[in-house]
């Protein structure tokens, strides 16, 4: 349940105001079709994060654990700097004329290719052997409370969040993680 829970709360804050939550943005004002947007973006998120959590547990086996807390500690609290770092939505992402499906989906998916929530779920994966399908849930569902809101409410909603604080708060989160793991260790 730690697994699921911690992957929750890192994703959904990380998220607060990166590139795939400003994509979605964009999305949703261009297709206005909400519910093939949310699914396009599931989709991506499970086998985005999938990839990654499968990469992290191998991470996770592969090297010792006391390799493994400094690696994942020092990683989170990069994670924690690079939180603080306003995200854009970069110039190169192409919205597709397509479907709304598949344009979120194609779109998501290359977005998160090193992403901060993708370097999120591969150090919570390997930070917790043995429960991959426990933090992919709880990355896939820490997303989507991120930016299902956006896409139904977003016009509304980004007037309301103060992105400033979210991030610090995101990333306050990140360096207790991180803290968390190089004095206790990983699992």
């Amino acid at each position: 349940m730690q697994a699921l829970l911690t992957s929750i709360a890192a994703v959904a804050l990380a998220e607060i105001g990166d590139k795939t939550q400003l994509l979605a943005l964009v999305l949703a004002t261009r297709f206005r079709r909400p519910v093939p947007i949310v699914a396009g973006i599931l989709v991506a998120t499970v086998a985005n994060h999938a990839l990654a959590g499968v990469l992290g547990a191998q991470v996770g086996a592969w090297i010792g654990p006391s390799l493994l807390r400094w690696i994942v500690g020092v990683g989170f609290l990069a994670m924690a700097g690079w939180t603080l770092i306003p995200d854009k939505l970069d110039e190169e992402t192409e919205v597709s004329t397509r479907g709304a499906f598949l344009a979120t989906l194609i779109a998501f998916f290359f977005a998160e290719m090193g992403d901060k929530t993708q370097f999120a779920t591969i150090g919570l994966a390997a930070a917790h052997p043995g429960q991959t399908a426990a933090v992919v849930v709880g990355t896939t569902i820490g997303m989507m409370l991120a930016n299902v809101p956006v896409v139904f409410i977003g016009d509304r909603l980004a007037g309301r969040i103060d992105l400033g604080k979210a991030r610090y708060f995101a990333a306050t989160l990140f360096a207790v993680f991180g803290g968390v793991v190089l004095i206790y260790g990983v699992g």
